[in-house]
């Protein structure tokens, strides 16, 4: 079969699926990966072929604004971003769409050509009162000028392309079907989450060799991972607090990511046992650590749980918070907030590491999960969705 994946150039929305190409990719299947062109080598690496768009949303940490600011990006890029999709497919129609969250325009495109669609969360998924759970958090939006404008367009604009569903809301959090890449464990209510529409198949990791690799140093009694992922980095006091907090704490060996924002020379000076980075290979070296500061991303939440690494998390935006508690229900978490003071910061770590039930928690949650996910589930599932015609 021809199966196409639209997604969105950001390491969140792409990794948690990347193994289910390579998957369906070796089951003998043509896929074609819609993407900025920045993604090229990532899915040609997997054995998908590039179907290039460009992206607008910001690169990297240029997110300024609010949730309103944020969701009105979105919607401007999945507008622009249709009508490249139909010039890239319009002769290359394939027998399934897959969509990741963000990318919406597939979901139109698959109704105006009847070809079946299925949307791939790397993220919590809707459930059973959603809608009216959230309806505060809505209207509140919508009293605002700014959000009743983003409401007004994106419902004016599935009404133009005909779509049978106007609701936004419903259009986006409730697919035809859908895949869900992250554990049951972090999905709020999932004994209320429609099996019929959503499949939990997650995490998905794969080895990610082409993002590098990393080696653990020999006298490395106890690794530590500190990053906050991929866009909301540019938090320079935070990571001298890191610094300070962690310099020279007994048989402990720091890798502080520190984002392209940053520069490494305002973080004084660095100890021995703290190397710094612009970027890592974040999963080479969760497999080898013994705990993880995160921003509580989800793709990094997600990674922690499979890997059995404690964590701290100082949630930003999004759904971050949301992930932080959840951590910290599971019993293999604590929150902080980057205002912390090094000597505070100091204090929960060693809190957090030397609590037998965070290590017992983290350990059997990992266990779990690596005997209950994997790529070939998920694209079974896949393969079951594209015969729905």
């Amino acid at each position: 079969m021809h199966i196409a994946m639209v997604s969105i150039p950001f390491p969140g929305h792409v990794n948690p699926s990347i193994e289910v190409i390579r998957e369906l990719v070796a089951r003998g299947h043509r896929v074609t990966y819609a993407n900025d062109p920045s993604w090229a080598a990532a899915v040609e690496a997997v054995g998908a072929e590039l179907k290039p768009y460009r992206s607008r949303l910001p690169a990297g940490d240029d997110w300024d604004g609010d949730m309103i600011d944020h969701l009105t990006l979105f919607l401007d890029d999945a507008i622009a971003m249709l009508p490249q999709l139909r010039d890239a497919y319009s002769g290359d129609r394939p027998d399934l769409f897959l969509y990741d969250i963000a990318g919406a325009p597939a979901r139109l495109l698959a109704e105006q050509w009847g070809i079946p669609s299925m949307q791939v969360s790397p993220t919590f998924v809707a459930w059973d009162g959603y809608e009216r759970e959230m309806g505060p958090m809505i209207e509140q939006m919508r009293a605002d000028p700014r959000g009743a404008a983003y409401y007004e367009r994106f419902e004016r604009w599935l009404t133009d392309q005909k779509s049978t569903i106007t609701d936004s809301a419903v259009f986006q959090g409730r697919p035809d079907r859908g895949l869900v890449l992250i554990p049951r464990a972090m999905q709020p209510y999932a004994d209320r989450v429609d099996e019929k529409v959503f499949r939990f198949a997650g995490p998905i990791l794969g080895d990610r060799a082409d993002q590098g690799d990393w080696t653990r140093p020999a006298d490395a009694e106890n690794v530590l991972l500190v990053s906050l992922g991929s866009t909301f980095t540019d938090h320079p006091d935070f990571y001298r607090t890191c610094v300070t907090a962690f310099a020279g704490l007994p048989g402990w060996h720091i890798v502080l990511q520190i984002g392209r924002h940053v520069d490494e020379a305002v973080l004084g000076e660095v100890p021995a046992n703290v190397e710094v980075h612009r970027w890592v290979p974040q999963l080479r070296i969760l497999r080898q650590a013994d705990a993880f500061l995160t921003h509580g991303g989800m793709g990094g939440s997600v990674e922690g749980l499979y890997c059995g690494t404690p964590m701290l998390v100082a949630p930003q935006a999004a759904d971050q918070f949301g992930n932080a508690e959840r951590l910290v229900e599971l019993g293999v978490a604590r929150q902080i907030d980057t205002a912390i003071s090094a000597a505070q910061l100091r204090e929960t770590f060693q809190d957090l590491i030397n609590d037998p039930e965070v290590r017992r928690a983290s350990a059997g949650i990992s266990r779990e999960l690596r005997a209950n996910s994997g790529a070939g589930y998920a694209a079974t599932l896949v393969e079951n969705a594209a015969a729905l015609r």
